[in-house]
């Protein structure tokens, strides 16, 4: 016997699913007010009674009908995956159109707790949700919880603990058509032999038969190891059941028609005074707050606003702390070598783990750890709050005109952060095609390890000093924010006009309710789940990064430097493009981590061993004296906006797409496309004379 109980946890995108698992199980899953954020399985482990329990937090699906990558695993887990006991979770304040999937759930498994979430803010909307007459409709144990303050949650473990020892009682059906019932006790007989010792409800079996749908079949066929239409006297009922309907001018479209609305109309028939309502217009304040936000007059004007001040209190706040981690960390460089030396660690050892890979780590954690602390929980917040769905709303248009998925907004946003990130976040999207567009395109949103290089350019060629500087700084990063997104929406237009021709999917997103952000619990979110969490990949790739720099920088070749022969190689690339071989030569050897590209240009100008830490007026002074102008700062910007995704990205890519063929057209697109606008932008300030 399996020493865990296994429960699955399901339910509606946006509904708390992710908050129940982390307060039952201690684990600190990534909680957001946006629908799409679990995109995979995740697992943890509780004890209730003494007795160990496995939670299963499959992703959010409206539908065991999937649609989507992520839904798929959804619906695989829980019809085929031999789950103790199902956890519904539901939304107090939109309960009925939550009972769709319930019922669903309910037709493929009567061990089953459902978990009336969120009863805190249906209280504070005026909402009244009777408990018990919704567990006696349903035949399951039906709990209240408001779980980001832990209410009810005791209960539902108990409830849990019983449905899993106690014999499981029949659920009541959803009540379908005569015709749909009268097939399904046809083709039940013949099902209950082939469905024999496995997880697997004959009447819903039968159901998924009379709909023909695809997916859901092969889950079946795969599950069954077998292929349930093709079996003789399956086959046979089917024949005769089509043949009916077909005589009532009736086919399986009408039939999948009628089900999906008799699941709907059951939802309506259950909730029906369980729900009630002290006030008239429960959700007016939402509705005013959408009015604001989604409109085309003032959505896009917020949406800009709200980016530049992200971007004005990342540059302004990070400043200090910055330079007290660099200082800090560079001054450990010097106790580090001595101590080596201490050691009797030869010399040479020393250079490259000390001068070369701890000293490119100790950069990349003082350049990259200040602002991400600032801008991630800052851009959690509007993530709590609910308004990023509606930036993925506004720019649906634009995407549609393009003929991409609104969704890919959400997955933009995701790539602010980081582009790893936003790739893996492309599973909400359900089209496989359009998944690939935004895969290739994500990178054309600049990470947070490229803003370091962004934003000392605008500083030292761009941007006068002081609060207006910075305020400035922040328009123009920006612009350069929207240059992505306008390059994002012409790449995708292209590829859905070549190599990934299709017609666009339609877009169905759920706008959350605004909900007030819990600011302690983001800033711990946002700090460990997403700082340290790309800081430590970072890190890992620095580390070897510096050693490889190190060497090529002090290993000498024909009276000449590694370095110096490849920067001399890419020179007259570099020229074409407004810039010179250091600067393509320190983006290329920043491929695992794009924070160290200002430090190896300055290491290669002065011809030292080892990165130099600089900043300022000294930096400013090492780029004129090797003839950088503003238009050489705005070619670097331009590159470093529309270059090759980092080495981590890479990685991410081949896992998702599964191939290394896509992963060298998101290597290569965006490389064309920077070496196409900086050289453009090169020629034009020639005809102007400004070069």
């Amino acid at each position: 016997m399996r020493a865990e109980r296994v429960i699955a946890l399901a339910g509606n995108p946006n509904v708390g699913k992710s908050t129940i698992f982390n307060a039952l199980t201690g684990l600190r899953q990534h909680t957001g007010n946006w629908p799409g954020k679990t995109v995979a399985n995740a697992r943890g482990s509780f004890t209730h009674q003494g007795r160990d329990y496995q939670l299963v937090d499959v992703p959010g699906c409206y539908s065991l009908l999937a649609h989507s990558a992520e839904e798929e695993v959804a619906r695989d887990f829980l019809c085929f995956g031999g789950a103790d006991a199902v956890l519904v979770v539901c939304d107090a304040t939109c309960l009925e159109r939550n009972l769709n999937l319930t019922l669903q759930i309910l037709e493929v498994t009567n061990r089953v707790v459902v978990a009336v979430n969120l009863m805190d803010e249906a209280r504070r909307k005026g909402l009244e949700v009777d408990l018990p007459l919704l567990s006696e409709r349903l035949g399951v144990p039906v709990i209240g919880t408001a779980a980001r303050g832990g209410e009810g949650l005791d209960q539902l473990l108990d409830a849990l603990a019983d449905v899993c020892d106690r014999p499981p009682r029949q659920a009541p059906a959803v009540d379908y058509p005569a015709y749909i019932e009268e097939a399904v006790a046809r083709l039940e007989p013949s099902l209950e032999k082939l469905c024999q010792g496995k997880t697997l409800s004959t009447r819903w079996t039968a159901l998924r038969l009379l709909e023909g749908e695809g997916t859901i079949l092969r889950g079946v066929n795969a599950h069954l190891a077998l292929d349930l239409s093709r079996q003789p006297e399956v086959e046979a009922a089917l024949d005769k059941i089509f043949r009916a309907w077909a005589v009532r001018g009736m086919g399986r479209d009408a039939a999948g028609q009628a089900i999906a609305t008799a699941v709907v109309r059951q939802g309506e028939t259950l909730c029906r005074d369980v729900v009630r309502s002290r006030r008239a217009r429960p959700d007016r304040l939402d509705r005013r707050l959408d009015r604001l936000f989604t409109s085309r007059w003032t959505g896009f004007p917020i949406m800009l606003l709200m980016l530049l001040g992200i971007f004005w209190l990342t540059i302004v706040g990070a400043n200090y702390p910055s330079a007290v981690l660099s200082a800090w960390l560079f001054a450990l460089e010097d106790g580090l070598a001595n101590a080596f030396t201490a050691l009797g660690i030869p010399g040479l050892v020393t250079d490259v783990l000390i001068h070369g890979g701890y000293k490119v780590m100790a950069w990349v954690v003082a350049v990259m750890l200040p602002p991400m602390a600032i801008f991630f929980p800052l851009f959690t917040l509007l993530e709590d709050f609910g308004y990023l769905p509606r930036v993925a709303f506004n720019l649906d248009r634009c995407f549609q005109a393009s003929r991409a998925c609104g969704k890919q907004a959400l997955t933009m946003c995701m790539g602010i952060g980081c582009n790893a990130a936003g790739v893996t976040g492309c599973r909400i999207i359900d089209s496989a095609r359009e998944r690939l567009i935004a895969i290739l395109t994500n990178t054309f949103m600049p990470c947070n390890g490229r803003y370091p290089t962004m934003i000392s350019m605008i500083a030292l060629f761009l941007a006068a000093g002081g609060a207006v500087g910075s305020f400035a700084g922040a328009l123009m990063l920006v612009g350069v924010i929207l240059l992505g997104v306008g390059m994002t929406l012409l790449v995708s237009r292209l590829l859905s006009a070549t190599v990934l021709r299709g017609v666009p999917s339609s877009f169905t997103l759920e706008l959350p309710p605004y909900r007030r952000p819990q600011v302690g619990k983001v800033i711990v979110r946002s700090v460990v789940d997403r700082t340290l969490r790309v800081l430590g990949r970072a890190v890992m790739t620095a580390a070897p990064a510096g050693v490889l720099i190190w060497i090529c920088a002090n290993v000498t070749v024909g009276g000449a430097t590694v370095l110096a022969h490849i920067t001399g190689f890419l020179e007259p690339l570099g020229r074409a493009l407004g810039m010179d071989g250091v600067i393509l030569t320190a983006f290329l050897l920043g491929l695992p981590a794009n924070e160290i590209v200002v430090p190896i240009m300055v290491m290669a100008y002065l011809a030292q061993g080892s990165l130099v830490a600089m900043e300022g007026s000294a930096l400013l002074a090492v780029f004129s004296a090797n003839g950088w102008t503003w238009t050489t700062a705005v070619s670097v910007i331009l590159f470093s906006l529309l270059h090759w995704p980092c080495a981590t990205t890479c990685l991410t890519i081949r896992k998702e797409t599964g191939s290394w063929r896509w992963t060298a057209l998101a290597v290569a697109i965006p490389t064309v496309c920077g070496v196409v606008v900086c050289a453009l932008f090169h020629l034009l300030c020639l005809a102007l004379g400004w070069a």
